[in-house]
């Protein structure tokens, strides 16, 4: 073989390992460059405050510290008027605030806040955007909630408009409440986290659907809009196949919807019902989550999971059902319309406000 060949045939390897290694310098270095600016503008709130207190300086010095900074460092961006006084809000709000480091990559949106562990680790912090924080700022008072959507935004790459639909839908109340028998069927590490992963209810506000609908209208509108459905599952899901067709015993059977999660490592099949829950949709759900297992399923992969998305459900009806079949099985509800809770509501300003808030954000 001559050095040729053999170079053309390395050459692809080389190639992608020298993409992977500029992707990820230039990742660090954009989350250098950010916590940098938000441990400036910590610093520059820290100093303003301490002035305040000491030689009893009032808001009025602020607009004139923003004309001279941009006489003085024409330059710099973000230093503002408004800016300036959200750097103090900022300090003020995280006055407790120690840089301590924490890698990124223990932080799980899906665990709970030790007791022993700051609800504002110093790493958290500077991990997310100057606009995050002040989205964060505006929209939730709650430390603990806060908190929540922090981590939530790290572990799962929310962009800022993703960040305002997710708060807006509450998604901190409904991660984790899907009912299911999966500490029955699945060991305690991958139970717990399989009930994390899924929520109730699923909120679909982004269809046109309206009453009475049938269930393939519904399937058809969620691949539609496939891109918001996958947002609203959560990260990890990856979309196998609609009517996913399956031959058992020489019949043919179709699952609505197959996906497999790349952070479980198992297949989810979700099987679409209008109306209340039915006991015998537990039936019909083992019986697919089997064929996959068997025909599917890799042998490093997870037991498939089964989640039956209805309208309506009772609890203890659908524990009784699950309670005897072998497969874990959850069942949530889904809504086509967004409700929100009234304290939450009233604390939300319109997506006009926000635009315009954030608009003059750098």
């Amino acid at each position: 073989m001559s050095d040729q060949t053999a170079a053309s045939i390395h050459y692809p390897g080389l190639l992608a390992e020298i993409k992977q290694r500029i992707q990820s310098a230039q990742t660090r270095a954009m989350l250098g460059v950010n916590a940098e600016l938000i441990h400036l503008y910590w610093e520059i709130g820290q100093m303003l405050d301490a002035r305040q207190k000491s030689e009893g300086w009032g808001t009025a010095v602020i607009p004139r510290l923003a004309r001279d900074i941009r006489n003085e460092l024409p330059e710099e961006k973000g230093f503002s008027e408004r800016n300036i006084k959200r750097m103090l809000a900022f300090y003020r709000e995280y006055r407790d605030l120690g840089f301590v480091p924490q890698a990124v990559a223990q932080i799980d949106s899906d665990a709970e806040v030790p007791q022993t562990v700051a609800l504002f680790p110093g790493e958290v912090m500077l991990s997310l955007p100057w606009g995050h924080h002040l989205l964060l700022m505006e929209k939730l008072k709650d430390a603990e909630v806060r908190s929540w959507y922090m981590r939530a935004t790290l572990a799962n790459g929310w962009s800022r408009n993703i960040l305002q639909m997710q708060i807006e839908s509450a998604a901190h109340t409904r991660q984790g409440k899907v009912t299911s028998n999966f500490t029955l069927r699945l060991p305690p590490p991958q139970s717990d986290l399989v009930r994390q992963v899924l929520k109730d209810p699923y909120l679909f506000d982004f269809l046109t659907l309206e009453e009475p609908f049938h269930e393939r209208e519904l399937e058809t509108g969620l691949i539609a809009h496939l891109e918001r459905f996958l947002l609203e599952l959560g990260q990890g899901f990856a979309f196998v196949g609609r009517q996913y067709h399956v031959d058992v015993g020489d019949q043919d059977f179709y699952i609505d919807l197959l996906f497999y999660h790349l952070r479980l490592r198992c297949f989810i099949v979700v099987e679409l019902k209008r109306g209340k829950f039915k006991p015998e949709y537990a039936g019909k759900m083992n019986f697919y989550c089997s064929v996959v297992d068997d025909v599917l399923k890799h042998q490093s992969d997870a037991p498939t999971i089964g989640l039956i998305l209805c309208q309506q459900q009772n609890e203890v009806i659908a524990e009784y059902a699950l309670r005897g079949m072998d497969k874990p099985i959850g069942v949530s509800t889904f809504d086509l319309t967004r409700a929100l809770p009234t304290e939450l509501v009233s604390s939300l300003p319109s997506i006009e406000q926000i635009e315009r808030e954030l608009g003059e954000s750098p």
